[in-house]
């Protein structure tokens, strides 16, 4: 998240169509944030912001097809590549009980069941079967698998994670 309290959600990488529809490397799991009528940021190569309202959004190779409704041709879509795109934290989708954005796990201070403080997360790991996070601290690092059994609590106003480490770990 930026100082803004923005958060990046993809990067406009060219124009699609001669509509002004744009290609986008999406940086969430789903196009489920690039919701209709929704406001989103775009921040040029040099830092210069445009607010822009999403007319349409459709699932598109590794990414999304998005229409914006300030954005009619070609020739204005073709500026915008390279583009990031925010939107607020608000506007994320609500997440169910007990799912998290990685966002707010990383740099939560990561304790044993036995009162061990491990480190911080300092990045997470999608394996594809479940998550791991990557806890250092000044002398080592530990790869904590992200399952019910290993991780026992999450409190994010604390900024605590208690787990169960396996043996060996």
């Amino acid at each position: 998240m930026d100082k803004d309290g923005l958060f990046p959600i993809g990067k406009i990488i060219g124009a699609h169509g001669i509509k002004g529809n744009l290609k986008v490397l999406s940086y969430a799991e789903t196009v489920s944030v690039f919701t209709a009528g929704k406001v989103i940021l775009v921040r040029n190569k040099n830092g210069q912001q445009k607010a822009y309202s999403i007319q349409w959004a459709s699932p598109y190779k590794k990414g999304a097809l998005l229409s914006l409704n300030e954005i009619n041709d070609r020739d204005q879509a073709e500026i915008l590549a390279g583009s990031e795109i925010f939107i607020r934290k608000s506007d994320l989708p609500k997440l169910e009980e007990g799912a998290y954005y990685w966002f707010d796990l990383i740099g939560l201070f990561v304790w044993t069941t036995d009162g061990q403080m491990i480190g911080r997360i300092e990045s997470i790991i999608d394996t594809g079967s479940n998550d791991v996070y990557v806890v250092k601290n000044k002398d080592s690092e530990i790869l904590v698998p992200a399952i019910e059994s290993v991780v026992l609590e999450i409190n994010l106003n604390q900024q605590v994670m208690r787990v169960n480490l396996p043996d060996g770990l």
